[in-house]
């Protein structure tokens, strides 16, 4: 049936070379100031990402996109390019360590002294007192251990790396015994299961989501079990009818088949003060005492500064670690430097 309206005018659709072509736009003056800053090279790639984006135009009655319009894309797009990414931001979430907001700012003794020694070489590692080389663990090794009382320390990127580096070293091939209220999942989606399963090792579950006993691990155990493992689960609480197993009886099972404990602390705190009582978190200090082989732990989260992990225990075990192959790739040099300047000019943080 006629409806006596007449079609809609097709309009046709412009082609590809209706587009800039790259070399007119390399001829506009303000491109070729831009060529002499960035280079031919880096300045053609720049131009012809901009053309690709103005190729959504070309179905649209709009006219056909010119070479001025080109030359502008090309602009604002060097203009992000050069524009450092990173920036100071203002923190109005009420979270003191966001870890999405670079965690704790530096204090200024700390972040002046970094700004002197990045500007030129330093130390990281080389032993000044032998004229030889040295390890980057020194710098903060051993005022780590008086914070924590701990036997031995090393430190790796993040506390992610640091569990991963436990059951790669430790573990690989045999089995890790969890509590199944303790299968935790971390920022960015990376769940305890994974990390096991990345690192090389079998998990093993015990008891149930909220009731695990000492005998649940012991039943468990085998001529297979590398580690008794416990989790600080920081992020969530579990109330009501619920049981778990504390450090100290865990410690003391693995001691009888003489296998290490290791708790993977995350947060809490590093030791016990006459200041404000966290008594619901765990302290590093006392966890060591209770009878945990090895600790991982956030250095920024319990320091307040860059992102670090911290595995804190007995010496054998963290020598073990040190000498295997993926410490060189979880140890980070701008980490350890970092940290090491933050434990030496904030000596508050130990009381945090």
């Amino acid at each position: 049936m006629a409806t006596g309206r007449k079609p809609a005018p097709k309009v046709p659709a412009r082609s590809a070379r209706q587009l800039p072509a790259v070399g007119k736009v390399l001829t506009d003056p303000r491109v070729r100031a831009l060529e002499e800053r960035l280079g031919h090279t880096v300045t053609v790639r720049v131009v012809r990402e901009a053309i690709d984006g103005l190729r959504g135009s070309l179905g649209s009655p709009d006219p056909s996109p010119s070479v001025e319009a080109a030359c502008a894309s090309v602009l604002r797009g060097a203009s992000r390019m050069l524009m450092p990414s990173l920036r100071r931001v203002i923190n109005a979430t009420g979270i003191i360590v966001h870890t999405n907001l670079g965690r704790a700012p530096l204090s200024p003794a700390a972040a002046a002294h970094l700004a002197r020694v990045a500007q030129g070489y330093t130390n990281l590692e080389f032993d000044l007192a032998t004229g030889k080389r040295g390890s980057r663990q020194n710098h903060l090794r051993q005022l780590l251990r008086l914070l924590v009382d701990a036997p031995d320390i090393l430190v790796v990127n993040n506390n992610a790396a640091a569990v991963l580096l436990v059951i790669r070293t430790l573990a690989v091939g045999r089995e890790v015994i969890v509590s199944r209220g303790e299968l935790i999942e971390i920022g960015d989606s990376f769940r305890l299961p994974e990390i096991m399963k990345t690192g090389g090792a079998r998990l093993v579950e015990v008891g149930t989501t909220n009731r695990t006993r000492l005998g649940d691990y012991e039943a468990a155990m085998t001529d297979e079990t590398a580690l008794l493992f416990k989790a600080h689960t920081s992020n969530f609480k579990t109330v009501g009818f619920t049981a778990e197993v504390g450090i100290a009886e865990l410690g003391a099972l693995a001691k009888t088949r003489g296998i290490p404990c290791v708790y993977d602390l995350g947060s809490g705190w590093l030791r016990r003060s006459g200041g404000v009582a966290l008594e619901d978190e765990p302290c590093v200090q006392q966890t060591l005492q209770a009878g945990a082989d090895l600790i991982t732990f956030s250095g920024d989260k319990l320091l307040g500064g860059p992102q670090a992990g911290v595995i804190a225990g007995r010496k054998d075990l963290i020598a073990q670690l040190a000498r295997a192959p993926m410490t060189r790739a979880r140890a980070s040099a701008s980490a350890t430097r970092e940290v090491s300047i933050v434990i030496q000019r904030r000596p508050h943080c130990s009381e945090t």
